[in-house]
Parts: structure tokens; sequence; C-alpha cells
């Protein structure tokens, strides 16, 4: 996995949680971060598809969510939500991008931003999006490792 997209989900998280709590427009909160430097070492394609596809995509990305969550999306924690939705997004938009990866990334930045424990919380929800977006993706990696086994 890229270091560059990488940061470009740090990023989108600390951008998507300042739009959540201010309700700035998205471009000038890029503006900030490309002025403030924050987008230095960030695949900035990817940065835009990002923070431009969750908003765009909320309605269809929080009726996702609400299947699996256990409150109504608005109360859950601004950054937890924050990775939800791009954890959401990643699933269901780069079916190039494995399952995996988005987890573990999604993982990673609840470890590194989110409340202790957040992590845990992240990962059980996007496992269950995941179970339903990717089941295609995951029946076949079950396959491939049953039949490395057999051989």
């Amino acid at each position: 996995m890229s270091q560059t997209k990488t940061n470009a989900r740090k990023a989108v998280v600390q951008a998507l949680y300042q739009w959540q709590m201010t309700g700035q427009s998205l471009i000038s909160i890029e503006l900030q971060f490309e002025e403030d430097g924050r987008l230095k070492g960030v695949q900035k394609s990817y940065f835009k598809e990002l923070f431009h596809g969750v908003p765009e995509c909320l309605d269809v990305i929080d009726e996702v969510l609400s299947e699996f969550v256990d409150r109504p999306v608005d109360v859950i924690d601004p950054v937890e939500r924050a990775i939800l939705r791009m954890g959401v997004y990643e699933l269901m938009h780069r079916p190039e991008m494995p399952y995996r990866v988005v987890l573990n990334e999604s993982i990673n930045l609840a470890k590194d931003f989110g409340a202790d424990g957040s992590h845990r919380y992240v990962n059980g929800i996007l496992d269950k999006v995941a179970q339903a977006k990717r089941a295609v993706e995951i029946k076949s990696k079950v396959q491939g490792a049953r039949q490395k086994a057999q051989d």
C-alpha cells in the first residue's frame, strides 16, 4: 500500500471531521489544507476523490451504515463517523482496492485519531459492511485459501 494513499486517507479523515463539525464548504476546507501544507506527501487525486465522494454519496453511505450500527449515524463519535463513512465509500466505489486494505487502513486511522477502543468498533462495522458489499471477493479469497490448503 502506498504511503501517499495512506496519507491521503489521514487527510480525508481530518477534512471530513472538519466538514462535519463546521459545515464549511468542501472547497474552502480543501484550500485550507493545501495552504497549511497538510496535503504534502498525499496522493492528491485520491484525497479529492474520497473527500468529495463521501459527501456526494452521503445518503447512500449513511443508509448502509445504519444497517450495521447500534445507534443513529449522526450520534456516532465524529471521528469514528468520518472514518466509517470513508471506509464505506471505498468498499462501495473502489472495488480494485482489497477490502482487507480498506479495513486495515480504517482500523489504523481509528487507533491514530479515535478514542480508546474505537478501532474495534470501526473494525466490527466495516467488516459487516464488507461481508455485505464485497461478498464475492471474500468468498473467492476463502475458496482460494481452501484450494491452497488442499494442494
